[in-house]
């Protein structure tokens, strides 16, 4: 079959949403602003929501690269309603997480986290389907947006995940990808945590990274020039955090010169500038000798790192290169300059930690209210469809259940139960020893039910048992079970002068024959109910027969269900008894 326009139109859009990802993860601003002037006309005319939504984003990529603000919040906005007529799917979630990076560059981290919430609760409502590109990619932006939050923990996951679902996939180009990404995100966290004193855990995150980049080398994959730079500054970053100052001092210093030559974006110049300055920084430290070269060649090269970042919106590394050069500069004995260093380092981390508080604060009442909404809920919920006298599901719950039955596919036996005598039970004790009467058969009922089946209380002293996946003959033993379970039990402690005993009607319905719908087959349990009942109570009734109640002597009053199920196997099946404690087909609970 030949594909039509709508279908190649739909396959040029996606290459060209997968190459506009790429370059936008890779800071390249002209390479990004190229690609989507060629498909932006398309992109904004498929009237398709999620295509609207990706046309929004990836307007508000652009106006950022142009340090326009105001036109990059327009189109996250945008975007977020487009996505609001769009279905829960992978895309969805790699819509949201991509749109949580956009703020997350931008500086706005209360949208920001929102954003990443969001997405990662649709991702992992979505990955029980198949495995997609879209849904490990989801996973990459939500780690890069969450690293940009400084939730290294959280980032380091997200990759990890994105590299499982990549795993699953033949696109050897998405694995090698991601394992770079889970080997840049663990040494990011392993220098947090270096940072923080923890040599032991930052060593092993190292050893980690640096595993991953092994892995991603291994494959049989051709990566990008500048895909292989980064994966080069990663591992050799991971080897110096592993204590291997001198062996990856020289791979380091070859790619900062092929970058230097411009073969790299800015981002990545200014990456492996920052990653540079702290092993020669470290190794000015191992060495005692703050000074000089090394020392002063560590602080222009986060001079230039500072401003490389600067220019491409990186505020988080931006930051740390603040931070790091005010301490570098003091190491060299230059305090004035360390001084100057510091307070910018200061001032932009008080704006940073001004908007974080906001946020906390904001995101603590919401998650108050949440939880308080949710306990509602669930309160409501089981005022809804619990009964409270028998902890069972009531009628409410019952038809629900009932209703999602598929009698055009299974075999489904359904069983309506019936208290025999309660009214007298009212009449001559009181309301409270029928009260205590419908508990305790709800307790057996549920006690002596198999794996499966279901019961809820029906209304007054009449309950329903749903048992899927059974025909009528194993309906009838797992109601009888039932039945002499009732009738077996020790009455004495609510004080009445005979044993309760229970009658029985049970319907079954099938592919082949049967009611058609879960009402005809609730009618037909019931005739057969009123049946056990004209036919002397205490049994159990079918459209093929039933169960007599046998006599009540002093051996069934007791464990009445210890001897008798496998005759009644026996009976009901036309088979030879079975061994003890083997009564019931594969599958059920045995007795």
């Amino acid at each position: 079959m030949t594909a039509g326009p709508d279908v190649l139109d739909e396959l040029h859009l996606e290459t060209a949403r997968w190459r506009l990802l790429a370059a936008s993860a890779a800071e390249e601003a002209r390479v990004f602003t190229d690609e989507l002037a060629g498909v932006a006309g398309p992109l904004a005319t498929t009237g398709r929501p999620c295509w609207d939504a990706w046309s929004a984003a990836f307007t508000a990529r652009a106006a950022l690269f142009d340090g326009d603000p105001d036109t990059a919040d327009a189109g996250v906005a945008a975007a977020r309603a487009a996505l609001e007529r769009c279905a829960p799917s992978p895309e969805r979630a790699l819509v949201l997480a991509y749109l949580a990076h956009l703020e997350v560059t931008a500086d706005r981290f209360d949208a920001a986290l929102h954003l990443a919430v969001d997405a990662s609760l649709l991702a992992d409502h979505v990955a029980a389907g198949d495995p997609s590109r879209e849904l490990h990619q989801a996973h990459a932006w939500l780690s890069l947006a969450l690293t940009g939050l400084d939730l290294e923990e959280l980032a380091v996951a997200q990759s990890l995940r994105g590299a499982r679902v990549a795993s699953a996939l033949p696109d050897l180009g998405d694995q090698w990808q991601l394992l770079r990404l889970c080997a840049q995100q663990h040494a990011e966290l392993a220098q947090t945590v270096h940072r923080r004193g923890d040599d032991a855990r930052s060593r092993e995150l190292a050893q980690v990274a640096v595993q991953c980049a092994t892995a991603a080398r291994a494959l049989p994959w051709e990566p990008t020039e500048t895909d292989t730079d980064l994966l080069d500054v990663v591992q050799a970053w991971a080897m110096t955090l592993c204590g291997q100052l001198d062996e990856a001092l020289p791979p380091l210093r070859r790619v900062r010169r092929h970058l230097a030559s411009g073969q790299g974006s800015t981002w990545l110049v200014g990456y492996a500038d920052l990653l540079l300055a702290r092993l020669l920084a470290l190794r000015c430290a191992r060495d005692d000798e703050p000074g000089r070269p090394q020392g002063e060649e560590a602080v222009k090269l986060l001079v230039s790192a500072s401003g490389a970042f600067a220019a491409v919106g990186d505020r988080r590394r931006y930051r740390q290169c603040l931070l790091e050069l005010g301490q570098a500069t003091a190491a060299t004995g230059s305090t004035v300059e360390a001084l100057h260093w510091l307070e910018a380092y200061r001032h932009e981390t008080t704006r940073a930690h001004l908007r974080s508080r906001e946020l906390w604060a904001e995101m603590f009442v919401r998650r108050s209210r949440l939880r308080e909404a949710q306990r509602q809920t669930a309160v409501l919920r089981r005022h809804a469809l619990e009964d409270a006298l028998t902890g069972l599901g009531n009628r409410r719950s019952a038809e629900r259940r009932m209703g999602e039955l598929r009698l055009d596919r299974e075999p489904v036996s359904l069983a309506v139960v019936d208290v025999d005598g309660f009214k007298a039970v009212n009449d001559e004790n009181s309301h409270l020893h029928g009260d205590g009467v419908l508990r305790r058969v709800a307790e057996l009922l549920r006690q002596h039910s198999r794996t499966g089946d279901e019961v809820f209380r029906w209304a007054g002293d009449e309950f329903v048992v749903v048992l899927p996946n059974t025909g009528e003959a194993r309906a009838v033993v797992a109601m009888e079970r039932l039945r002499s379970a009732v009738a077996g039990a020790d009455w004495t402690a609510l004080g009445l002068p005979a044993p309760v005993t229970v009658s029985i009607g049970v319907a079954s319905a099938g592919p082949s024959a049967g009611a058609r719908t879960w009402r005809e087959l609730f009618d037909a349990a019931d005739l057969h109910l009123f049946g056990a009942k004209r036919s002397g109570r205490n049994r159990v009734r079918a459209t093929n027969g039933g169960q007599p109640a046998p006599a009540l002597t002093p051996r069934s009053t007791g464990l009445l269900a210890e001897a008798s199920v496998d005759d009644l196997v026996a009976e009901v099946l036309g088979s030879a008894p079975r061994r003890p404690g083997w009564a019931f087909e594969d599958g059920e609970v045995t007795s």
